[in-house]
């Protein structure tokens, strides 16, 4: 019978808002990491996933919930967890072999025991020759290499990995993430569990044993898959491909029924000015619909296959498939995509009949442009000051946040020639009074 190595119990944490209501990043988050398994927390990029694992280790106090690591409540950096971070976080100023024993400098091991386990870990990570280099002399594969060394030199029991291929080359990450099954499945391996977060679908089926997806806005879990298949694992194997489809489906799923929650039979009436506008560009709208429309052609469309022919990961092609779906452009169902009538009509019409098309889609889909609409021709001049909205939408975001959404909708609606905007007055105006 196996035992939890982590228990994760209701967690929820929010962040500070000056003079405002707190911004809930995660609520009400629950799992168990078996001994024996590796858990991928697989999401979008800003949905709490890497919050969550800093609070598994101990570096961010929960705001409700606790973490138990062998029985003990989490209260700060544990011994036997260890973290790779995406960014690599080495000290530019020390050597490989300084950086790999710096774990163990905190736990007060002796320096010849300290150097011997350092220069272990070094070799079984593929950087044997390279302990006297410096960061610097390194490629981003092997700043890695020796993130990992001095996370495994620690000989920790919990391993957690924050995004820790993303920032490599396709055949780097490749090689690593090999090195690290290979580490895994050896006979000296002192893991016990290993949790990552990534937005990479395929990495999360190559390594997981369990996949958990990851919902925002804010972070929780929607959906869970168990993988049984063996390693190692081919991606052009056709179980594996079935399983990358099946995460599309159950990520898809799940990202629509947070539409649904609210649903009536008129898009305006699914969401508010609460609404997170993904920070996706009219070029790139346009653009994924032409490459449905070619697809389209042939069939019904997955989306491991359209993902594949643009080219995109799910941290690009997700917020695409929202925007597209808030204006009435696609339909998202069981992880396939098609076109609606009216995105054939967009594709079709000239320029100019494009942008009043357009026009008619955003005033009828998105609130937050009906709402500027409606202001710019409820005053005099119809002109007001973008701080006027941003305002409006730090009710819901940070103040960041809330003029990256206004400046995503200033774009489109620029397109559309709803309204223009005069960047160093800060004006929005209306193009003409409807």
């Amino acid at each position: 019978m196996s035992h939890s190595t982590v228990e994760i119990k209701k967690i929820q944490h929010s962040f500070k808002k000056p003079d405002q209501q707190d911004l809930l990043v995660i609520d009400g988050v629950s799992l168990n990491l078996q001994e024996g398994e590796i858990v991928a927390l697989l999401g979008q990029s800003g949905s709490g996933k890497s919050t969550l694992l800093r609070i598994i280790a101990g570096l961010i106090r929960p705001t409700q919930g606790e973490v138990l690591y062998q029985g003990e409540i989490v209260r700060g950096p544990a011994s036997g967890i260890a973290m790779v971070f995406q960014s690599f976080a080495l000290m530019p100023w020390l050597t490989v072999l300084e950086n790999v024993e710096l774990g163990l400098e905190a736990q007060r091991i002796p320096a010849k025991i300290r150097r011997e386990r350092a220069l272990k870990a070094i070799d079984k990570i593929g950087m044997d020759g390279f302990e006297g280099a410096y960061p610097k002399e390194l490629s981003g594969g092997m700043r890695q290499r020796v993130g990992f060394a001095r996370a495994l030199v620690t000989e920790p029991q919990l391993l957690l990995m924050d995004e820790p291929f993303s920032a490599l080359d396709v055949l780097t990450a490749e090689s690593l993430r090999n090195d690290l099954m290979e580490l895994w499945q050896s006979a000296d391996n002192k893991m016990k569990s290993i949790l990552f977060v990534t937005h990479n679908i395929e990495e999360a089926v190559l390594m997981a044993d369990r996949i958990i997806v990851f919902g925002s806005n804010p972070g929780s879990i929607k959906g869970e898959l168990v993988v049984n298949l063996a390693h190692p694992r081919n991606g052009q194997d056709p179980a594996v491909l079935h399983l990358i489809d099946e995460v599309y489906t159950v990520m898809t799923s799940t990202r629509l029924e947070s539409l649904r929650m609210k649903a009536t039979p008129h898009v305006m009436e699914k969401i508010g000015l609460n609404h997170r506008l993904p920070d996706v560009g009219v070029a790139e709208l346009i653009g994924l619909l032409e490459a449905v429309d070619e697809l389209q052609q042939k069939g019904p469309i997955d989306l491991p296959h359209l993902a594949n022919h643009v080219r995109l990961n799910i941290d690009d092609l997700f917020p695409v498939l929202d925007a597209l779906t808030l204006l009435q452009l696609a339909k998202v169902s069981e992880g396939d995509i098609t076109m609606t009538r009216k995105a054939k009509e967009l594709l079709d019409a000239d320029i100019t009949d494009k942008k009043i098309l357009f026009a008619r889609l955003l005033l009828e889909s998105i609130p937050l442009a009906k709402h500027i609409d409606d202001v710019l021709k409820g005053v005099p001049n119809h002109k007001a000051s973008e701080a006027h909205f941003v305002q409006d939408l730090e009710e819901y975001f940070t103040k960041e946040e809330a003029e990256r959404i206004l400046e995503t909708l200033i774009d489109w609606a620029r397109y559309a020639e709803i309204f223009a905007y005069d960047y160093d007055s800060g004006l929005l105006h209306l193009e003409d009074v409807r």
